[in-house]
């Protein structure tokens, strides 16, 4: 066998392995939004992608090892349906809507069939310690982080009062989604997030208002 045949083996056999990975992490992403991140039963799992407990081992050597690569495997998808479609927006105002609008929208297409990813996440791991926490909540953090430098990019491009606080600010937007968040998830109805669409649209529209006079 000729030295370019068995690299082309090899380096097929390492795409299998990433695509198997892939598979199996967007499998658990979906599970731990339905039955949490310490639900996610590696037999279940397993079955659900087709592949045996003892293949997936090979992936994964600990149950936390599954989890946190579950974890960036959702920050991948959020920052792809989410935050880096936004990057391209004009200005600092129309980047906070279209980060407020590509959350709603990600629920509301079920991303996630248990609704945000990061929202259950949170819930769940929110009163407990260890590094599955702690790189969820990062993620959380650096949201709220996005959501606070589109608000002072919009207060310097006069778009924004300035009078108004950005923590404040984003503390109620964020508010507003996530509770759409969960009572779309509860209830299977778009009403919530049209509520919070509306809410967002008067709140910015209220301090947008303020900057625009003479």
């Amino acid at each position: 066998m000729s030295s370019k045949t068995t690299h082309s083996r090899r380096r097929s056999a390492r795409s299998d392995g990433i695509r198997t990975r892939r598979a199996i992490l967007d499998e658990a992403a979906s599970l731990a939004t339905v039955e949490g991140l310490d639900g996610l039963s590696l037999a279940r799992l397993a079955e659900r992608v087709g592949i045996s407990k003892s293949g997936l081992f090979a992936h994964f050597g600990s149950k936390e090892e599954l989890q946190l690569a579950t974890v960036e495997r959702a920050t991948e998808i959020f920052d792809e349906v989410v935050v880096r479609p936004a990057a391209g927006a004009p200005d600092g105002l129309e980047r906070l809507r279209a980060l407020l609008e590509g959350f709603l929208g990600h629920v509301e297409v079920g991303v996630f069939p248990g609704g945000c990813f990061f929202a259950s996440a949170a819930a769940e791991l929110d009163t407990r310690s260890g590094p599955v926490r702690e790189l969820a909540l990062g993620v959380v953090a650096d949201w709220t982080e996005a959501l606070e430098a589109a608000v002072r990019e919009a207060q310097d491009e006069g778009r924004i009062v300035r009078d108004v606080d950005p923590v404040q600010l984003v503390f109620e937007l964020d508010a507003y989604v996530m509770l759409a968040n969960a009572q779309f998830v509860a209830s299977g109805s778009n009403d919530p997030l049209e509520r919070a669409r509306r809410a967002i649209a008067d709140r910015l529209a209220a301090v947008v208002a303020v900057a625009r006079r003479p």
